[in-house]
């Protein structure tokens, strides 16, 4: 599993979106905190409680080494669920990344680290840790469903999450996009225009 996500990790992320029939892109609300960081893994799913992080700390040492976090906390936004010392401690578990439905903290110290984070935003607000929440079910995140075991990737052009009956084949047809797209640079820098390459008819005369 680990070679299919890595697969997925290099591909232009707009490349899977059109391979898995144009959806699965989380909404524009759900950005990175590191425009440069990239994830793929197996999403580990959370539904916590919005504005306690108890179900978070649990998920860190249940999810498989590889996973990746994806928390639903119905979009809360006043105070910070994740932060440096839960991004630490993922490192060391393994956790590949997260993805949070919610706002974070510790921007500055999660993006030296190097932990991949997509999230709504930053608050510097304190959570309670009080509900433990639910892990391993089907959950929304970004206005998408995610499974436990789906594919999720993540760059500075958002998340998109692939689901894991259709993985492979997804992955097959993002690739073949991809190796036409390097056909279509050619071809432009050679002189071609979108219009001849990809024969709009609506725009030729």
């Amino acid at each position: 599993m680990k070679k299919l996500t890595e697969a997925f990790k290099v591909l232009p992320l707009g490349n899977i979106c059109d391979a898995n029939g144009k959806c699965g892109n989380m909404d524009v609300g759900i950005k990175p905190i590191d425009p440069l960081c990239k994830m793929a893994g197996l999403a580990f799913t959370v539904k916590g409680h919005p504005g306690d992080n108890a179900a978070i700390h649990k998920a860190i040492y249940e999810a498989p080494e590889g996973s990746i976090l994806v928390v639903d906390v119905d979009d809360y936004c006043r105070g910070g669920h994740f932060g440096e010392i839960m991004a630490t401690a993922c490192m060391c578990r393994g956790i590949a990344g997260l993805v949070i439905d919610g706002t974070v903290r510790d921007a500055n110290e999660i993006q030296e680290l190097g932990f991949p984070v997509f999230c709504r935003g930053f608050a510097s607000g304190g959570t309670q840790k009080e509900v433990i929440g639910v892990s391993g079910i089907s959950i929304v995140c970004g206005g998408v469903m995610v499974n436990n075991g789906d594919i999720v990737v993540g760059n500075r052009d958002g998340v998109v999450v692939v689901g894991k009956d259709v993985a492979e084949e997804v992955l097959v047809n993002a690739q073949a996009i991809a190796k036409k797209e390097i056909e279509v640079l050619k071809l432009l820098n050679e002189g071609k225009s979108t219009i001849e390459i990809y024969r709009f008819k609506k725009l030729i005369q």
